[in-house]
């Protein structure tokens, strides 16, 4: 591990410090080095369509906008293939909380989040994806994959 110094703004530095009380980290290293990984992570581009990945689909979708639940469900049994389990909640009379894990090739996902995402009365949408190769611990040979 390498340490450096930065020079950062004052107000920088104290919403980076409100975020590190209220997740708990022990020290700014840690806040810092989590804000970085996810910047990289947000930065995903870079990742080969080809390659496999896991990813987080969220959104929020009003369940009375006409069709939409069929169409949302319709979209997913058609890329069965990429669903591992999806979460739905109740927000309150007319919002819905949907999170998806998904596992597939990178572009295959993005196409998938995209045809539920652009849904007319989807919001909220979110796509985390997260490289199958970076951070995989695989004791004694035992892949999950």
């Amino acid at each position: 591990m390498q340490r450096i110094t930065i020079t950062i703004d004052d107000d920088l530095l104290e919403t980076i410090d409100k975020i590190s009380t209220q997740r708990g980290y022990a020290s700014r290293s840690e806040t810092l080095r989590d804000l970085v990984r996810d910047a990289v992570t947000r930065a995903q581009p870079t990742i080969d369509g080809e390659a496999k990945c896991y990813a987080a689909l969220t959104y929020v979708y009003e369940h009375e906008t006409r069709d939409l639940s069929r169409r949302l469900t319709t979209t997913q049994h058609n890329h069965h293939d990429l669903s591992v389990s999806t979460l739905h909640v109740h927000i309150d009379g007319h919002d819905c909380l949907e999170v998806s894990v998904l596992k597939g090739k990178v572009d295959e996902i993005k196409t998938f989040a995209d045809s539920v995402i652009t849904q007319r009365g989807v919001r909220f949408g979110n796509l985390h994806l997260i490289p199958s190769e970076h951070g995989t611990h695989h004791p004694e040979g035992h892949s999950h994959d």
